[in-house]
């Protein structure tokens, strides 16, 4: 059965299908449920789940937020920001990041977290559209992230072995030469060496990442106490300047000094020697955050977690704890001690003021490689979650092999490939804005997730951390966007377009997934809210719309009826109702229910935007009764019931006639559709044949009529569709646009001789309805004309003040429509008898005089709108009224017999 760790069927990209076992899958699944995913891949044959809080979230966490701002670029941030800034730079770092800690802490202790981290939480979230798109995104920014820090290892190298002689550093073995290629070729090696220790897999490089965090640890206590025990020195620093000059420098390291902490608390933002760029708050601040982009490398080691759900939240918490303490010490440390010219202008200034250099330059090598290392193995479980998902199709397929002991090996060869490319750039500096603004879109998306989840207000949504709410959620999706903007507003522009690229991509071309949608939480939520708010008490006449319920006995011979309804109802409700006959008691189930996934699957294929609602009856009459009073919600309820005509056409199968009930049968359906369990073969088994000629009817003539007639008492207007199936282009793939189309009016009641009432209410609605459907997009341009029948040779001339009245009424309405004057005195005449008195019933000549007259002056129409009279009260009447309506609809086309009964016209503002 579907759940939160299927995978999504197919790829809506490249139409590959592919399964392979999720990392961190039971133990004990069987074969059938795991192949692998190609010659030369394993199934994991044991559980990879091996690692504790400490081993699998606290140490790689530190070791990522230490990396190489730590040792090499503490000094950076304290010397251009000065110390006030740059312990507001800390704190707002680590409120923006507190703020998404929180929300991952509440994610990840509301059920199971797999492989993949946090593409794992905001795709089950959020949906595989947003969780893949933002899954890539961080991706890219680890990425970047492994990068960087190998670019921060080389820089540290070749500070101290680099043979240059207008190095900062005047000790050292100088033997490595120094050069942009250079510094490429050792990156390289670096990120080798990287990817050597990532292919053996995750728990040997915990083991080692704990041997790191010893040796940065004694190297920062190193730091600590050389404050105290080495007394001041002085410095001269030597760079290459403008014109290929050398520039001195002479600085000094003073020990705890008053001064000095003085001088370094405003800022001094200083040309940057290594970027030849004059350095800013936001510039300062991009290389500061780096430090602060590790909170999640605990979260992307899910898949290797014992206890994810336990150790991503107390781990990731204690380990920001740590990280911001050592800090602070750090950034008063240096700012008390140096001289802001040494700050500035050697990164590398903690290995000259320790009692021992190699301790700095070893933590440095320790923690920069941990970092690098620690990024590329939390890039690959992203990007081989995503594999698994199957998103991005056959790009990413091959990324869904693992080893035998669960390592996706190849995910992080495609991690090694694209952080090749990253060391490219050269400077750490220039790649410092993208990564930050990558991992800020990132945690926007976690914050977004988690506040996503908590306005929904869904009852599973239950996180067993309670230490957040709303306001965080929405306070860390602000902060991560401002400070985006304010690091580099063409990054951020760049990233939210790419993202929303994304997005689009994905929703156009991925398949329906079942790990649940929070958008349709979120829609439930405040439908719900706007239809208490929505209060028929305040209904206006000049807010007026049809909201239709359509009763379809079979859709097979009802789709072009079920289309034109869908053009005529303005943005109303629009129901399709069915009775299923049959009796509760007598059955073991309700059989109903698993027929709505059909009839959605019906409103899918036609392209209507319409709900479906069915039951089950003792008879058609009394379940059309049920759907009346009970469809739709508060003041969205059905206000007009348009039915079928019983008459004895044979009626035509659609489904034989459109492509979208064909071309799948014939093998050419969409691969990534996903179609709920309802695919085209079993929609069309579940719809019976159309009805023919000799087959037993499912109501009786006075059951239809008392259909009308109990409409017409709850206050519901009554339409009767004659000959729709005659009525082409109203297919979603249509092109037809209405110029060609005609729409005819016969407002008076052509069974009621003698009438001249054209401003009663049913008459006004007939035009309200002619003026919608008008008004839709297949009929925009279609001319409308109404008919006004005048007894010309009567000696009361009155008709043509009636006409003067109607063209102004319609002017009053704004209804563009040409008028046609129709006589038809010949036709009155066969309801008159030699006396002169009307007879006391509709004779079939009247009948037949009147359906010719509709065939002389309408036979070109696309749809008629006719008068229809109101049914008779004894039910031993209904089979003549039907017939009348009947004779005079006889071979007309597309017709459509209104009743109104609610006024539906406003000429006010």
């Amino acid at each position: 059965m579907s759940n939160e760790r299927t995978p999504l069927i197919t790829s809506g990209v490249c139409g590959l299908a592919v399964t392979a076992v999720a990392c961190g899958a039971e133990s004990d699944a069987t074969p059938e449920s795991a192949s692998g995913s190609g010659s030369g891949s394993g199934t994991p044959s044991k559980d990879p789940r091996k690692l504790n809080t400490f081993f699998g979230v606290m140490v790689p966490t530190i070791l990522s937020m230490f990396s190489i701002v730590l040792f090499l670029r503490t000094g950076f941030v304290v010397g251009h920001a000065g110390l006030l800034q740059g312990l507001l730079m800390l704190i707002v770092a680590y409120t923006i990041i507190s703020l998404t800690i929180l929300s991952i802490c509440a994610i990840s202790t509301n059920g199971a977290i797999q492989g993949g981290g946090a593409y794992y939480m905001i795709s089950r979230s959020l949906g595989p559209e947003f969780g893949g798109s933002i899954g890539l995104m961080f991706f890219l920014a680890k990425v970047c992230a492994c990068g960087e820090y190998v670019l921060g290892l080389v820089e540290a190298i070749l500070d101290v072995f680099g043979s240059d002689p207008e190095s900062s550093v005047t000790g050292g073995v100088h033997v490595l030469p120094q050069g942009y290629w250079y510094t490429v070729l050792y990156s390289s090696v670096v990120l080798l060496l990287c990817l050597l220790v990532c292919l053996v897999g995750a728990h040997i490089y915990s083991r080692t990442a704990f041997a790191i965090l010893l040796v940065v640890t004694v190297s920062l206590l190193s730091i600590f106490i050389s404050s105290v025990a080495v007394k001041p020195r002085e410095f001269v620093i030597t760079h290459k300047g403008p014109g290929n000059q050398t520039v001195h420098y002479n600085t000094s390291y003073t020990g705890f000094n008053a001064t000095t902490l003085r001088n370094n608390l405003g800022s001094g933002y200083a040309l940057d020697y290594s970027t030849n760029s004059v350095m800013s708050f936001a510039t300062v601040f991009a290389v500061m955050f780096t430090s602060c982009t590790g909170i999640m490398a605990g979260a992307n080691m899910s898949g290797e977690l014992k206890t994810p759900s336990i150790s991503i939240p107390k781990g990731t918490i204690v380990a920001v704890f740590y990280t911001f303490t050592v800090y602070v010490l750090l950034f008063i440390l240096v700012s008390a001690t140096c001289d802001r010219t040494l700050l500035i202008q050697d990164y590398g200034f903690l290995q000259k003021i320790n009692i021992w250099p190699p301790f700095v330059t070893i933590g440095i090598y320790c923690a920069s490689l941990s970092a690098a290392m620690c990024a590329m193995i939390g890039a690959s479980r992203i990007l081989h979650a995503l594999a698994l998902d199957h998103l991005f199709g056959l790009p990413l397929a091959p990324a869904a092999i693992t080893s035998s002991s669960g390592n996706p090996w190849v995910a992080v060869l495609y991690t090694w490939g694209l952080a090749q490319c990253v060391v490219f750039a050269g400077q750490l500096n220039a790649v410092a804005s993208l990564v930050t603004v990558f991992y800020l879109l990132a945690y926007a998306a976690v914050d977004l997730a988690c506040l996503a989840l908590e306005w929904a207000s869904a009852p599973n949504f239950r996180p067993t951390f309670q230490l957040f709410s709303w306001h965080t959620c929405l306070l860390g999706i602000l902060s991560c966007l401002v400070m985006m903007f304010v690091i580099n507003p063409v990054y951020s522009s760049g990233s939210i377009v790419l993202l929303l690229l994304l997005l689009l991509f994905l929703h156009y071309r991925s398949p329906t997934s079942s790990w649940g949608y929070i958008s349709q939480a979120l829609i439930f939520h405040q439908v719900r809210k706007y239809l208490l708010m929505l209060d028929v008490r305040k209904d206006h006449v000049k807010f007026w719309r049809p909201q239709v319920l359509l009763m379809v006995a079979n859709p097979r011979s009802s789709c072009q009826l079920i289309l034109f309804v869908n053009q005529l109802k303005k943005g109303g409700l629009f129901v399709l109702g069915h009775v299923q006959l049959g009796d509760l008691d007598a059955l073991p189930s309700d059989p109903v229910q698993h027929q709505y996934n059909f009839w959605l699957s019906l409103v899918d294929k036609l392209g209507v935007k319409a709900f479906v609602d069915l039951t089950l009856s003792s008879s058609v009459r009394q379940g059309t009764q049920h759907l009346l009073r009970i469809t739709g919600l508060g003041g969205m309820k059905p206000n007009t019931l348009v039915l079928g005509f019983y008459d004895s056409c044979t009626p035509e199968d659609f489904f034989l006639q459109d492509s979208a009930f064909c071309d799948s049968s014939m093998g050419r359906e969409n691969e990534g559709e996903y179609n709920f369990g309802v695919d085209l073969p079993s929609l069309q088994a579940h719809f019976p044949p159309v009805r023919h000629v000799e087959s037993p009817r499912w109501l009786s003539p006075e059951e239809y009529v008392g259909i009308i007639s109990d409409a017409l008492k709850m206050n519901k207007n009554v339409c009767l569709a004659r000959y729709f199936f005659q009525l082409e282009g109203e297919g979603k793939d249509s092109k037809v646009d209405g110029s060609e189309r005609t729409i005819d009016v016969w407002p008076l009641n052509l069974l009621q001789p003698g009438s001249r009432d054209y401003q009663d209410v049913c008459s006004l609605f007939l035009l309200q309805m002619a003026c919608v459907l008008n008004m839709s997009s297949k009929w925009r341009h279609a001319r409308m004309r109404i008919f006004l029948n005048v007894e010309t040779e009567s000696s009361d001339q009155g008709w043509v003040v009636d006409e003067e009245t109607f063209r102004e009424l319609l002017r009053k309405l704004r209804i563009r429509a040409s008028i046609k004057i129709v006589p038809w005195d010949s036709v009155v005449q066969h309801h008159v008898q030699p006396g002169g008195e009307p007879k006391p019933a509709l004779s079939e000549d009247f009948l037949s005089a009147v359906n010719s007259m509709l065939t002389e002056h309408s036979s070109q129409a696309a749809v008629r709108f006719l008068y229809l009279p109101r049914p008779p009260a004894h039910y031993s009447q209904a089979q003549q009224y039907l017939a009348q309506v009947e004779a005079v609809t006889n071979s007309l086309g597309p017709t459509l017999l209104i009743h109104g009964v609610t006024p539906v016209t406003y000429t006010g503002l």
